[in-house]
């Protein structure tokens, strides 16, 4: 399996997620955590590796931070930390949110 593929392949859907099923996601903390952990668990279904899950974790947080103004508190402190943070401290920060969402499957 080609990780880049994929990876490709899932940056590309969530590019086109409409703005009304954004909102849906958005709204709620524990929604966002549940959205992120059903993709990581289909991701995993397919053999991705932890590292690229953080990719594209970090790819997600980049364009949330710079993008989607947060819904709720943890989103305000997720970006907040996301943009203070050094690239490997982002990376870092994305190996423990992947883990993190693995939960709310």
């Amino acid at each position: 399996m080609n990780e880049n593929k994929e990876l490709n392949k899932m940056e590309s859907k969530a590019a086109n997620i409409s703005e009304e099923k954004k909102e849906d996601i958005l709204e709620n903390f524990n929604q966002f955590a549940s959205f992120l952990g059903s993709k990581v668990s289909k991701a995993e279904k397919v053999g991705m590796s932890e590292e690229a899950l953080a990719q594209s974790a970090e790819k997600v947080a980049n364009y949330l931070a710079e993008h989607e103004e947060p819904k709720n508190r943890e989103e305000q402190l997720l970006r907040e930390i996301w943009k203070n943070g050094e690239k490997e401290e982002q990376h870092a920060l994305a190996h423990m949110l992947v883990r993190m969402v693995q939960d709310y499957k």
